[in-house]
Parts: C-alpha cells; structure tokens; sequence
C-alpha cells in the first residue's frame, strides 16, 4: 500500500505510464482492428478465389476455416508484443505443443495432407474407374482422410489419402476411349494371314469398334507351342469389358468353325520298365 500510495502520489510518473502504456495501448487496438479487417476481406477473396477453381466444398471451408485461424494467432501474438508483453515463451510452447501433436498423429496428419493435395490437384475424381494400392473400383467419395471406391462386385474399399496420394494409381477414366488388347494363339501348322483375316473380320463388323484409330492385328511372338497374335481395337471407355468378353468368346467360335486350331500346353509322359 505503500508503494501504491508513493505511485499515485507521483502525478508525473503516472501521467509519464499513461503516455507510454495508452498510446501502446491504442495502437494496439487499431492493429487489431485493421488486422481482423483485412483478414475478413481475405478470406472472401480466397473463398471466391475457391469457388473459381471448383475446389470441393469440404476442402474450401476447412481451408479457409485454418488460414483464419492461424492469421488471427499471428495477429493476436503481433498485438500482445506491441504491448510490451514478453511473447517468447508463448511461441517456445506452441512449437513444442505443436511438434508433440505432430508426433503423435503423424500418420493422421499425413492423410489429411494427402487428401489436401488430392482435392486440390485431382488426378482423379468421383465417378472415374481407377486402380491404386492394390485396389481397383469406381471412386464413390473424396474424403479429407480417405478415398472410397466402389468395386464391380459392389464391395467398398475404404483408402487412406496418405498412401494414395504419394503411389502410383491408374485413371482409366481420363480418356473417354480405351484400347481392347488380347493375344490370340494358334497352332504353328495353321495359316496365320487367314487367322488374321478372320480376327480382323471380326473387328470391323463390331459396330462398337471405332474406324480411327483403326484395329490392329499382327504376331507378336513366337510361343513354345502357339504362335501368339496381338489384337488392338480402340472403343469407348463404357463399352470396353463388352467388346473384352465379345471378342475372346467371338475369335473362338470362328477359329473353331474355320479349321483354325488354338493350342494349349501339353505334356508326354514316357514310362521305362526296367528290370530289378
């Protein structure tokens, strides 16, 4: 009470404490205003900016829901300074805050990271046919921290974004046509032009096929009991597994009806008798 009253009692200091400490004070108060404002019209131009770039509705609020949040920290630590206030250990403890949240959901923190970069470059998106980590299916969901696909067999697999987003995936959905690629072997005593005729016969009445790029067919090896040909035919992407299924079962009914052999292993088995 002492000290109190000597301090009051000094008409000086304590005008000379108002000086230093209100004019601090006030300047304190319009940065955060002037912060809190600008941080306001920036958000608005990153949320149009969003919008633009047809960014997922999901991604766009958790987005700007974290840019806010850590410009008004940075803000708010910026004002308490100005102040006078000791803000040094307050960052140290954060850091290390940080760092032990970090540790602890590392592999959290690497989906949700994935699935940022998922949702932002989109290799692929909801409705493509894709294959990744083993897994192949029609991807149903785009999550912050995983990716669903669909299999044909209507089973859901359920993928973390981290994995997905650092491996390799195949879209098969990005070209609206796909390339329908099947060898056929036949026997080394049968005709080969005539074995290409007929596949290629096939191929052209097949409305499903498309004339450019034109179907191909041609020997691509020379097997141990088959000389092998590769068939190309170039269709849309839904028409793909028909034309797949048509042609092996079509291609097998012809060769059949026109003498054309397809063999298939084979093995001899001698037995030797010999005396004891």
């Amino acid at each position: 009470m002492e000290n109190l009253s000597s301090f009051i009692s000094s008409p000086e200091q304590l005008w000379s404490m108002v000086i230093t400490y209100g004019g601090k004070i006030l300047l304190a108060l319009l940065t955060l205003g002037i912060g809190l404002w600008l941080i306001g019209r920036l958000i608005k131009v990153l949320k149009k900016v969003f919008e633009i770039r047809a960014y997922e509705r999901t991604l766009q609020k958790f987005l700007l829901q974290v840019i806010s949040v850590l410009l008004k920290v940075l803000l708010l630590i910026s004002v308490v300074s100005m102040v006078g206030v000791q803000v040094t250990s307050f960052i140290a403890l954060l850091g290390a805050a940080g760092i032990a949240f970090g540790m602890a959901l590392s592999g959290t923190l690497q989906n949700f990271a994935g699935g940022v970069m998922l949702l932002i470059l989109k290799p692929f998106k909801v409705g493509d046919y894709i294959e990744a980590q083993g897994y192949a299916g029609t991807v149903t969901e785009v999550q912050i921290f995983h990716t669903v696909l669909h299999t044909p067999d209507k089973k859901t697999i359920i993928i973390p974004n981290g994995p997905l987003s650092n491996g390799a995936a195949v879209n098969f959905s990005t070209s609206p046509v796909r390339r329908v690629d099947i060898t056929f072997g036949i026997g080394y005593g049968d005709n080969i032009d005539k074995a290409r005729q007929l596949i290629m016969d096939i191929l052209t009445s097949d409305q499903r096929v498309l004339e450019d790029p034109a179907p191909f067919t041609g020997v691509v090896s020379l097997g141990d009991s088959s000389v092998n040909i590769v068939t190309r035919a170039w269709v849309n992407g839904g028409d793909y597994w028909d034309v797949y299924f048509y042609l092996n079962e079509k291609v097998k009914k012809t060769f059949d009806e026109n003498g054309v052999s397809i063999p298939f292993p084979q093995r001899d088995v001698h037995i030797y008798q010999t005396k004891a």
